[in-house]
């Protein structure tokens, strides 16, 4: 089999343009491949639904999937409470699948987190499809075994985080560009541009970070004379910008009285929450860039940054597995097809996604600081590295000793040199390298030892392949390599099955550095998802209720903090005074006072544990404290005040 399949040139444009649009390698699928993917798949939902009904909602984000199903001017604008008075401090592009689930299905856990599902499922596919058409079956579901099984992806996937949005359509977007340029059509790059884009709505600028890559791709391998190529990519990149930008400007054409304001900015502006407060105060020393509300890049306090960053003992065991072989495959893979011409559409593939890579690595390295689970966008590129690396390599060393050798044969000498070697230095390298990442916590340290086995038993059988070996020996040799590769990372993949590790809300990573609980999962406190409040909360709501007398809003609170497990439970409107942080100006103490002043608001919830602002001042000076006792209060840094108190 050849994995990797040459480009042929042709001598007319008809036949190049024929011969590009062949839907990928020459082979028939092979018997195995449609059962194969089946049981990948079939992984896969069992891995990313495992307890979906007690998923890690994210607190912030699960608020607002409740709140965006319960109208349309909340759901458009990403409202973090139902009357949409303040956004969340991200596009809602990524939650409108969430918040539809949500709708149809009622307010439940495992409605807010079954999209989420869906996406991971959806990309392991389409992951396969894509790498199959760019380097056959073999690497296909190598790349989708590694995708499923990669650690950070299981815990994202039951998330409501936006980032498996962003990849699965980025993915998308990488399936059209191969498409483009092999076959020369526009169309398929043109929807390279859109899915760019509404990636952008899921994730913003991180969207486009792959856009120099796709660009230099295209202008590089893509038939056609270089300033057609260029006019193209010009043409592909506007569209992009279009669509990345398109809910930016209908919120900026919007009168400000008709939307939310938008949570993170200084100044209500759609472009200082995308540009400044998710954009450039991640990047530098100023946290108020272009219009952000100071101090709240939350990313700032992970610590997670410099070029170690993806090998550090946090995020390594959670993205890193496969990157030694992804490394080896880039190089090897555009070093041996030096030689091919211009439009060698497999050196295209590694250029892309070594390309897709790098260029995350190195933003990841100096930004501010990155959760683990930022990196699961990268999962795809080492997955279809890995893939393609591993058929490359196999596909030189069946050239070295000839599938089709008898016992009567000898291999003849090429000029291949020792490429043959490769694949089994590609299975001790990376075996090697999961002991390197398990060693600091030896969390599956009873897998070291199979995996030493796997590897063992993969390199002697396939370095002591002779005339009389067996094919089905060889074969047996490579699969147990293969075996060495994936058992240790399959172990932190699947002990999120555990609910002692399947992810925490806020950061969800897979393994003992994304334990939820520090004890034994039955001591754990229950994870409390979307319409099941705790008493103290049950017991507030029902206070409030009581004593509600037609005002719009239920309370105030201070930050979104204080009104998450509020939100979660309820779906009646709550004025969320600051945002995500309580730093961002609204409301002020004048717009403050005019709701209660109209009988719109009665009461405010305060913390300690977020910082003083005018309207929280306001209500201090101008509302009268209630007894805690009334409301079952034990928790002595909230307090709620009645601004009305002769109602």
């Amino acid at each position: 089999m050849t994995a990797i399949p040459a480009v042929q040139p042709t001598g007319a444009h008809r036949g190049r343009r024929a011969a590009n649009r062949r839907s990928g390698p020459p082979e028939d699928a092979p018997r195995w491949e449609r059962p194969a993917l089946a049981a990948v798949l079939v992984v896969a939902t069992v891995l990313y639904s495992w307890g979906i009904g007690h998923a890690a909602l994210h607190p912030f984000y699960g608020a607002a999937i409740r709140s965006m199903a319960e109208s349309w001017r909340a759901f458009f604008f990403g409202g973090l409470d139902a009357s949409g008075s303040i956004s969340i401090d991200k596009l809602p592009g990524a939650f409108w699948p969430d918040a539809v689930s949500v709708w149809l299905f009622g307010p439940h856990t495992w409605a807010a987190a079954f999209p989420q599902v869906v996406e991971g499922v959806l990309t392991v596919w389409l992951l396969h499809r894509i790498v199959r058409a760019w380097a056959g079956p073999f690497a296909a579901l190598i790349a989708a075994l590694t995708l499923t099984l990669t650690p950070v992806t299981v815990a994202l996937n039951r998330a409501t985080i936006p980032d498996t949005a962003l990849t699965l359509l980025l993915v998308a977007a990488a399936g059209a560009l191969q498409k483009a340029v092999r076959t020369e059509r526009l169309l398929p790059l043109i929807t390279c541009g859109i899915w760019v884009g509404l990636a952008f709505q899921a994730k913003m600028l991180q969207a486009w970070l792959v856009l120099p890559v796709f660009a230099a791709v295209y202008q590089l391998a893509a038939p056609g004379t270089r300033l057609k190529r260029a006019l193209r990519v010009l043409l592909a990149g506007a569209v992009a910008l279009v669509v990345s930008c398109s809910w930016v400007l209908i919120a900026w054409a919007t009168p400000a009285a008709s939307r939310p304001y938008l949570d993170g900015t200084s100044d209500n502006d759609p472009f200082a929450l995308v540009f400044g407060y998710n954009g450039l105060s991640r990047f530098s020393s100023d946290s108020t860039a272009f219009g952000a509300v100071a101090g709240t890049a939350a990313s700032r306090t992970t610590g997670n940054t410099g070029w170690d960053m993806l090998i550090n003992h946090t995020v390594g065991p959670q993205i890193a597995w496969f990157l030694p072989l992804a490394v080896l495959a880039v190089v090897l893979g555009t070093v041996w097809r030096a030689g091919q011409p211009r439009t060698d559409l497999p050196r295209a593939g590694f250029v892309m996604w070594g390309g897709w890579l790098a260029v995350h690595a190195l933003v990841f390295s100096v930004s501010n600081g990155n959760h683990a689970y930022y990196t699961a966008v990268i999962a795809p590129a080492l997955a279809a590295l890995a893939g393609g690396g591993l058929a490359l390599f196999r596909s030189e060393y069946e050239a070295k000793h000839g599938p089709e050798l008898t016992a009567h044969d000898e291999p003849e000498p090429d000029a291949r040199g020792r490429r043959h070697l490769a694949l089994p230095v590609a299975i001790v390298l990376t075996a090697a390298w999961a002991l390197v990442l398990d060693w600091p916590t030896r969390f599956v340290s009873w897998l070291l030892p199979v995996a030493v086995m796997l590897a063992l038993c993969g390199v002697v059988g396939l370095c002591s392949r002779g005339p009389r070996t067996s094919p089905r020996l060889i074969a047996a040799a490579l699969a147990a390599g293969i075996a060495a590769t994936l058992v240790v990372p399959a172990g932190w993949a699947f002990s999120g099955l555990n609910p002692l590790y399947a992810g925490a809300a806020t950061s969800p990573m897979a393994g003992p550095v994304g334990k939820s609980y520090y004890e034994h999962p039955r001591h754990a406190p229950r994870r409390r998802g979307i319409g099941r409040p705790n008493a103290r909360d049950t017991v507030l709501l029902d206070y409030l209720t009581t004593h509600r007398h037609g005002e719009k809003y239920l309370l105030a609170t201070q930050a979104a903090y204080t009104a998450e497990p509020l939100l979660r439970a309820t779906s009646e409107p709550i004025l969320v005074m600051g945002g995500f942080t309580g730093s961002t100006p609204f409301p002020t103490a004048q717009q403050l006072g005019n709701l209660v002043a109209a009988h719109q608001l009665r009461y405010a919830l305060l913390t300690t544990q977020r910082p003083t602002t005018p309207a929280t001042t306001w209500v201090k000076s101008h509302c009268t404290r209630v007894r805690p006792t009334a409301y079952s209060q034990t928790n002595s840094s909230f307090a709620l005040y009645d601004c009305n108190p002769q109602r």
